[in-house]
């Protein structure tokens, strides 16, 4: 089975949007703006395109990312990374043409069949209710979380609010940063 790997910027209240300087968020740039940048800290981000062999995104995520990310050097890999989109209203004629093979998923059912494929990890970025999703599927086995020292409030976050039995996760690696980032990477356990 692929495992689903959850990547995230995420403020130390849970809150993922807008970290790059998306636009129509209050604190939009949050990761960048007032914390001292700490290139070790952002390691895990290199060795993510090296072991990924997919990348899975929410319409949104895709959005956001497929018109900007294929001509940037730093995410040179992903271009040769097959693509799949979570979508019910995404349609072909909207996908990029520059950014390798890309297939729409219609259902999260059809996440669960991409799983059990032969292949290695597959990667999410973004995709905030992509993410809230997936977890209360049951469908991420592993989480790569950059947590930063800030409390942002409102905003999209990374976890469901979803009633439901808890979920134990192992702690696999851990860092603090000069800057007070901290790096989390936790197992699923079934």
């Amino acid at each position: 089975m692929r495992p689903v790997i959850s990547t995230a910027f995420v403020s130390l209240d849970g809150v993922v949007e807008a970290p790059g300087g998306e636009p129509g968020y209050r604190n939009s740039g949050w990761t960048f703006k007032d914390i001292e940048f700490v290139p070790e800290a952002y390691e895990i981000k290199g060795r993510e395109q090296e072991e990924s062999t997919a990348i899975l995104l929410g319409r949104t995520s895709y959005e956001a990312f497929s018109p900007v990310w294929p001509d940037m050097a730093d995410f040179a890999r992903y271009k040769t990374l097959p693509k799949y989109v979570v979508s019910t209203t995404l349609t072909e004629d909207k996908l990029v043409s520059n950014w390798g093979e890309t297939t729409i998923l219609r259902s999260l059912d059809e996440v669960a069949a991409l799983k059990e494929t032969d292949g290695g990890p597959i990667i999410v970025h973004g995709s905030a209710s992509l993410n809230r999703a997936l977890s209360d599927a049951g469908l991420i086995d592993r989480y790569h979380l950059l947590v930063f020292p800030l409390l942002l409030g409102a905003g999209k976050r990374l976890f469901s609010t979803t009633d439901k039995d808890a979920q134990k996760l192992r702690l696999i690696e851990h860092e603090v940063y000069s800057n007070g980032l901290q790096k989390q990477v936790f197992d699923v356990v079934r």
